[in-house]
């Protein structure tokens, strides 16, 4: 068996010399897979709901989007700022330290899960209401949500864990891990939906279930003697350093999910408020539940390529390789926007496509076919975007990383929800997503060019 020096001799000599495309292959997969199965469960429940419940089902699944962001944010403040502490800790050599932050990570799971939970299952009712439900379209958002709310403890578990497990070294299990749940899921939909009739209920349900099995086997992972970082029983005490340590991180991914769940209540209610009827309102969120569908599998697609390109970057910046660090963003940048124009074909050419394969309702298809050839004009900019973004971080610029974060959504989506529909009703809301994707992405290519150009002048007062 290789040492761990040897190992890391390895992998240092492939990321300093292995050709770019080789290297973006081998770390691209596994961090692709593992965005795309995310966003498979929520894509196969929509799917499974639209096609096998009701036309109204895909809207009362729409207007959970906001609330089930809101909750899903917690869960991402705990795995993003623990899987980076625990990844830091074990490469500084401190095991012990980095045992302790899962622990904490476990402790603060369940102390967030206990305090968003408990007071949204009392008021779901109100909070639906709130967000734009109405007598057609709440019964299937409460029955969806009765079941998901709960269950989210085992999302959480799931998704912040196996996070964890893959940044102390395990990322291949992690994927597994992810696409048993997922392929689970896909099949007990079929079965509770067509074979037992429990509707969106039964979505629901094979959710929670898929969850709670990829759950379980996070868990195991942890317990186990041959896991890296295990759960230990001293650990299991709260430690302000600890927390503080995962919070200072997960902070700003939190930040920008409640911020993601704000957007989605603006667009759900700026459409019902702007429609010609409360049913056209219906059919106008449902229709964004859509458009909201095929552009995540398109997202997930481009951060993972993205996540795939970090420890490339990371590793040739801080070794002064210039070359090889604009070849692999070149690259990189070229392949998601690719995607993203590919995404936008589908779109333009065969939107009732689209449509048709979460919804078998003829109007809910033409509703969404029509916000579908205009919401979706700019997503080659976000794969553009998502690199730009993805490469900052992975040099730690993260102050530029956050700017472009926060600007498609809050310094070009915002502002745009609130004016366009003043002059052109509802469609100014479907104009106003392409808008902030197309100026987000000529934003980043600004600040890329300038960046690039920075460092040119910086490597070569360095003599490199």
């Amino acid at each position: 068996m290789e040492s761990p020096t040897s190992q890391h001799t390895e992998r240092t000599e492939r990321l300093a010399h292995e050709r770019i495309p080789s290297l973006l292959w081998h770390y691209g997969i596994p961090a692709v897979v593992g965005t795309m199965v995310n966003a498979l469960y929520s894509v196969v429940d929509r799917i499974f709901i639209g096609q096998g419940v009701s036309e109204f089902a895909i809207t009362g699944l729409a207007l959970t989007f906001p609330i089930l962001i809101f909750i899903q944010a917690f869960g991402m403040l705990i795995g993003v700022g623990a899987s980076s502490r625990v990844s830091i800790l074990l490469g500084e050599g401190k095991h012990d330290d980095a045992e302790r932050i899962l622990g904490n990570a476990l402790l603060l799971t369940i102390v967030t899960q206990v305090m968003t939970l408990v007071p949204v299952m009392i008021w779901l009712d109100d909070i639906l209401r709130a967000l734009g439900a109405n007598d057609r379209t709440l019964p299937f958002a409460y029955d969806y949500l009765k079941i998901m709310i709960p269950g989210n403890i085992f999302s959480t578990l799931c998704f912040s864990f196996n996070a964890i497990m893959r940044a102390s070294g395990y990322p291949y299990k992690a994927m597994i891990t992810m696409l048993i749940g997922a392929g689970l899921n896909t099949l007990l939909d079929a079965l509770f939906i067509y074979g037992f009739g429990w509707g969106i209920e039964g979505a629901a349900w094979a959710t929670v279930i898929a969850m709670a099995v990829s759950a379980a086997f996070v868990m195991q992972h942890f317990l186990s003697s041959k896991s890296e970082v295990q759960f230990r029983k001293r650990n299991m005490r709260f430690s302000s350093e600890q927390i503080l340590a995962i919070l200072s991180i997960g902070m700003s991914p939190f930040f920008l999910q409640l911020l993601s769940s704000g957007i989605a209540f603006l667009i759900n209610k700026t459409l019902a408020d702007y429609a010609e009827s409360p049913l056209m309102a219906d059919r106008a969120i449902g229709a964004y539940g859509i458009i909201n569908s095929a552009a995540l599998v398109g997202f997930m697609f481009m951060l993972g390529i993205a996540q795939g390109m970090q420890p490339i970057i990371g590793f040739n910046y801080g070794a002064r390789a210039l070359d090889r660090v604009r070849q692999t963003f070149k690259i990189c940048s070229w392949t998601n926007l690719s995607i993203g124009a590919f995404v936008t074909l589908v779109a333009v050419i065969a939107p009732s496509f689209i449509a048709s394969l979460f919804t078998s309702s003829p109007e809910m298809i033409e509703a969404s076919a029509r916000a579908l050839r205009l919401c979706l004009y700019g997503f080659a900019f976000v794969g553009f975007q998502v690199t730009a973004t993805q490469f900052f971080q992975s040099i730690g610029f993260g102050g530029k990383a956050l700017l472009l974060s926060l600007s498609r959504q809050v310094l070009f989506l915002l502002p745009a929800l609130f004016l366009f529909p003043l002059c052109w009703g509802e469609i100014g809301v479907w104009i106003a997503l392409p808008f902030s994707d197309i100026a987000a992405g000529i934003l980043g290519m600004l600040l890329m060019y300038y960046q690039f150009k920075k460092f040119d002048q910086q490597f070569s007062s360095e003599g490199l």
